[in-house]
């Protein structure tokens, strides 16, 4: 723990930045998925950065629309491992026009892939960040890439999740109340018990740290390069901590 952006915040005012998620059932995809397990050798570690398929962090400011931002980051990582082309995407376009959230005040990531299945995501240069809740700018005839489809981690599973990551990044979305302080080093701290997830991140790689023994996930989050690890953190992995494989999925490319 220590001091960044959020730290002269009361714990009251920080909670006001985040935007629980909806009450609703867990979602469940439009087509007929099944989640692929990993052939081969499962590796003990992964970190996409290395390989280059992650963009650079980004800063959603004050738009609660980290589910736009976890969508849009995984699709740009399954992205680069089909084409080998690191391309930044819109999140902007997903704020303004996935009908079924509410822009910058709460959304599901995989109602953003869903949007993309079916109408496809321009990039960064050509829609670019606003950080606040727009009109839809895309007419009916224009589309951009599009992706498959897109696949659920099996509930409260880290094990799925992990073979999941260590074939592309995968969105996630947990309880970040205990975030505000976050500073480097590995997060475990418990949630409260009544976990409400309310903000989406990327999970870009699984590691262990041998001096504390202890597994643990690499996080992408959108909160710029001052907080956390250069906007990363880890995560402790195994325990499911702050519901982190509750509400997990990545596209289809």
């Amino acid at each position: 723990m220590g001091m960044n952006q959020f730290g002269d915040l009361t714990a009251e005012e920080f909670a006001d930045l985040l935007q629980p998620f909806p009450k609703m059932d867990r979602p469940k995809p439009s087509l007929k998925t099944k989640n692929v397990q990993y052939n081969g050798h499962i590796p003990g570690r992964k970190d996409w950065r290395e390989k280059g398929a992650v963009t650079q962090v980004k800063t959603q400011g004050k738009c609660g629309g980290s589910w736009a931002f976890g969508a849009a980051a995984a699709i740009e990582s399954a992205h680069f491992i089909k084409s080998g082309e690191l391309v930044t995407m819109s999140e902007q376009v997903l704020l303004d026009c996935v009908e079924e959230c509410k822009g910058c005040k709460s959304g599901w990531t995989d109602k953003a892939m869903e949007y993309v299945r079916k109408h496809g995501i321009t990039t960064e240069m050509n829609y670019p960040y606003e950080g606040k809740d727009d009109d839809c700018k895309i007419n009916g005839t224009e589309t951009g890439m599009k992706i498959k489809n897109y696949v659920f981690i099996k509930e409260d599973d880290e094990e799925d999740l992990r073979q999941a990551v260590a074939r592309q990044p995968v969105a996630v979305t947990v309880d970040s109340r205990g975030f505000q302080l976050y500073k480097s080093g590995i997060f475990d701290n418990s949630c409260i018990e009544d976990v409400n997830i309310d903000h989406s991140l990327l999970v870009v790689g699984y590691d262990l740290d041998h001096h504390f023994e202890m597994d643990y996930w690499i996080l992408k989050n959108s909160w710029g390069k001052s907080w956390g690890m250069d906007g990363y953190m880890k995560f402790k992995r195994n325990h499911n901590v702050c519901g982190i494989a509750s509400y997990a999925v990545y596209p289809v490319l």
